[in-house]
Parts: structure tokens; sequence; C-alpha cells
């Protein structure tokens, strides 16, 4: 049975207290939430749908190759969809028609302003006004499944939580299977896409940075369906300057600091080097 993941109208959160209430509590209690009202046009989503179909998008830089532990999944992307100059390198790799290019930079401009939004009134509702994340790096990439009849039943992606801030997910709204853990029950749950919204997953960065008080959410792909399943992620990382530290607004008595201060490139190898990807590797920097 499917989860009911809070809904949330950006147009709202920030103006209607009670809307940005249940953003606070959705990224609380299960760190998961969808937007709606996020202002990207529909016929821009149509047309990245599209492009992102495309096989034969990149060339080379950028590319996530299938490993023993994600056999099924490869993705590519680049770096940093804050930087004018990156946008720009990376769509001059695309093997792809002038107009496709121009969609996936139009892409990447609107889903930064989405996440730059969701991440703002994210902290309003944590009583943190004026907090910008507008120059903080956000990484973009597209995943593709390569499922067939035979992998029906196995893991498209492992258990992990994101290893950044928060991420804004556009589904595959033919293909399901992401599935997260309701931390009320301790079981996983399957996620049903839903057009024209996204999704919002909050990552280690966002934990700590909030000390605590919001919920990195685990989850995980399942093969449902003998067809290639494609998203497209937006990930928010963390400071420009690579530190990830609680404002002091967020350090109190009640609320004391969970977690010492670490550079995010650091945190990323750490994950890396150990295997630890579901939030095990935060534990390590338990203040």
């Amino acid at each position: 049975m499917a989860v009911e993941i809070p809904v949330i109208d950006l147009r709202l959160a920030g103006a209607a207290p009670e809307e940005s209430a249940r953003l606070r509590a959705a990224c609380e209690r299960m760190g998961c939430f969808r937007v709606t009202g996020h202002g990207v046009p529909g016929g821009l989503l149509a047309e990245m749908k599209a492009a992102r179909r495309n096989a034969d998008v990149i060339l080379g830089s950028g590319y996530v190759a299938p490993s023993a532990a994600n056999p099924l999944y490869e993705a590519f992307g680049l770096l940093d969809a804050a930087a004018p100059a990156d946008v720009d390198a990376f769509c001059a790799r695309l093997d792809a028609p002038p107009h496709l290019r121009e969609t996936v930079k139009a892409y990447a401009e609107k889903m930064h302003d989405v996440i730059v939004d969701v991440a703002s009134k994210l902290a309003s509702s944590l009583g943190l006004e004026e907090h910008s994340f507008e120059d903080w790096p956000c990484q973009f990439r597209i995943n593709r499944y390569n499922y067939t009849q035979d992998t029906v039943g196995s893991s498209g992606v492992q258990t992990h939580t994101d290893s950044g801030f928060l991420t804004v997910l556009q589904e595959d709204e033919c293909v399901g299977g992401l599935e997260v853990l309701d931390p009320g029950t301790g079981e996983y749950v399957p996620v049903d896409p839903v057009a024209g919204s996204f999704l919002i997953n909050i990552g280690d960065v966002g934990t700590a940075w909030s000390t605590g008080r919001l919920h990195n959410v685990k989850h995980r792909v399942r093969c449902v369906a003998p067809v290639p399943r494609i998203s497209i992620a937006m990930f928010l990382l963390a400071p420009k300057d690579d530190r990830v530290s609680a404002p002091e607004a967020f350090v109190d008595a009640d609320h004391p600091r969970r977690y010492r201060e670490f550079n995010y490139d650091d945190y990323r190898r750490l994950r890396l080097s150990t295997g630890e990807r579901a939030g095990e590797a935060l534990a390590r920097l338990a203040a």
C-alpha cells in the first residue's frame, strides 16, 4: 500500500502559517513530501521528459556506470547547476540537437529556482528568515534504470539517504518503484508518482544543519515493471564554502548541537570509502 506523502503548495508555504507548519512537520517526521505550485511550466517538463529518454545524450563527462551494488542503474549529469558556466559546458557536450540542449539548460535553471525556493521556505518554517541558499552548489542528474523481465522484483538502487541538504525529484510518471522508510512503522512503503508535482527528500546535510530537526529519509528503488525507468534529480548539496554547521539560531539549551562541523566533500568521501550510505556515516560526526 502506497504511503500518503504530504503535498505542499509552494505558493502558500512561507505566506500561510498553516502551510509552513505542514512543511516543517513533513520534514521532521517523514523527511519526504511533494510540492505543487512550483512554477515550472508543464510544457518544459514534457520537453525534458522527451530529452531525457535520449539514450545517447552524454558523450563522456558526468557519467555514472552500473556497479556491483546497483547493476541496473546508470546516470549522467553536471556538478553545479547553480553555476551558469557549468550548465553551458554540460549542454555543449550533449550529443543532441540544439533545441534539446536549450531544453536542458532552461530546465536546469528553472529547477535551481525551485530548489532554492523550497530550501528558503523550509528554513523560514524553522524560524530562520532571509537565509540564502542561492549560491549553494546544486548537482543535476538524469537517472536511468535498465529493467527487463528478468529483473522484476529486484533492486534498482540499494537503500540509502541522500548526502546533501535536500533533493528535488521529477519521477517517471509511467514506472514507479520508489520506496521510503516510514519511521513510524519501520517499514518501506511505495511512493506512487504524481504528474505535475516534484518529490522532495531531506538528506544528511539537512539533518546535520538543522541539528537533527529534519529527518534524512531512507529510500530505495525496486524494479516493478520490465521497462526502463527514468527520473531527474536536482541535489542541493551544501554551503558554497563546503562547511556544514548548524546556524547559531538553532542551538540552545533545549536543542544542543548534535553534529560537529564538517566539510561536505570530506563527508561524501567518507560515505564512499565506508559504504555507509544509509545515514550511518552521519553518526560518526556526532558532537
